[in-house]
């Protein structure tokens, strides 16, 4: 069973992953190669116009975090069944594969809904955007994340039942206060990020756990290795919030939109998030202390030595560029970078 669940989480992870990540004007160089072939008529601009939709739509999916929904909840899965130890059970697969569909149309619906609201401002800070460079209207990502909206909520409810479905519409709901007037929380930083942790440290973890033992049939309880992933990545998922405006800094700044980045600067923001991973890296070693018998630590401990070590050197390397937008889009690619390792580890601490 641990190795036909390796197998696929390795198969669909090496599709998510492949590819330059996380930087957005190269992301889709890959895709651009793909010329359609010339053809005479009306036939060669249908294709050509088809392949930029798609592409448009991939983008405006803002692929770094659907790598870190999928990857997350498979390792999460993963986690599950390797802790039972059960047979495996081939019938549920397709009730699995309908729940990642379901996660990715609410990360979908969230990312989709903030390119819409937030259209002025990612013209300054994010141009490629599919939104603010006209390569899909507004009325098309209108319609675009209502479907979605409609179609993770449907499956949600009719797959895993009341409790999922119902955590599952709380996310889309502060998905939407976070970007959607008047509330729009993400004009508060405190907001903002709490909106963020929750959604991407707690609801996805929990969810994915409840939901996993509830469809293998096993009762629920936490674990404390997933205590422990889902309090790391809460944290985690709080600096992802803090430091993804990093780089909007301009953008922010003329629509009056209040960031720590904004509020401190980018180089005491950067710095203070970096303390705040080390130390999420270093109370590793207490939770391997604290209940030694629940994880590895021979996979736990160095890795996440080896991780801080990146994170540290990271830092460095921003301050050599004297923070400028360049290196400090780099440590944004670092700091997903780290938080994918993370899940990649999950199954094996």
């Amino acid at each position: 069973m641990k190795r036909a669940l390796a197998l696929l989480l390795c198969l669909g992870l090496a599709r998510t992953f492949s590819g330059r990540p996380l930087c957005p004007r190269t992301h889709f160089a890959g895709l651009r190669k793909l010329k359609v072939r010339a053809q005479p008529g009306a036939d060669a601009s249908a294709e050509s116009e088809k392949a930029n939709v798609v592409e448009a739509f991939w983008k405006f999916l803002r692929p770094h975090t659907i790598r870190g929904t999928i990857l997350g909840s498979s390792a999460m899965v993963t986690r599950v069944v390797i802790e039972n130890g059960q047979a495996p059970d081939w019938s549920l697969l397709p009730k699995a594969a309908l729940g990642v569909l379901a996660l990715l149309c609410g990360n979908g619906y969230i990312v989709g809904i903030n390119q819409i609201y937030d259209v002025s401002i990612d013209v300054i800070n994010k141009p490629f955007l599919p939104v603010a460079a006209k390569e899909l209207s507004v009325t098309q990502a209108w319609v675009l994340i209502s479907v979605m909206a409609v179609l993770g909520v449907g499956l949600s409810y009719s797959l895993f039942g009341p409790l999922i479905g119902s955590l599952y519409a709380f996310g889309l709901f502060l998905g939407t206060i976070y970007s959607v007037p008047p509330l729009r929380l993400k004009k508060s930083a405190i907001a903002a990020a709490l909106i963020i942790a929750t959604v991407r440290g707690f609801l996805l973890n929990f969810g994915v756990y409840y939901a996993t033992r509830a469809m293998l049939g096993v009762p629920f309880g936490w674990s404390f290795p997933t205590i422990f992933i889902t309090c790391f990545c809460s944290v985690y998922a709080l600096v992802i919030a803090v430091t993804k405006d990093l780089p909007d800094v301009q953008g922010d700044l003329e629509n009056k939109i209040d960031t720590f980045a904004t509020r401190f600067g980018v180089g005491t923001v950067a710095t203070a998030a970096s303390m705040v991973l080390l130390a999420n890296y270093g109370a590793a070693l207490a939770w391997t202390r604290s209940v030694p018998a629940a994880f590895r630590p021979q996979v736990l401990l160095p890795a996440h030595g080896i991780l801080a070590a990146m994170l540290a050197r990271g830092l460095l390397r921003l301050r050599r560029t004297k923070f400028s937008q360049e290196g400090v889009k780099a440590f944004y690619r670092l700091i997903w970078l780290l938080f994918y390792s993370e899940y990649f580890l999950f199954p094996f601490v």
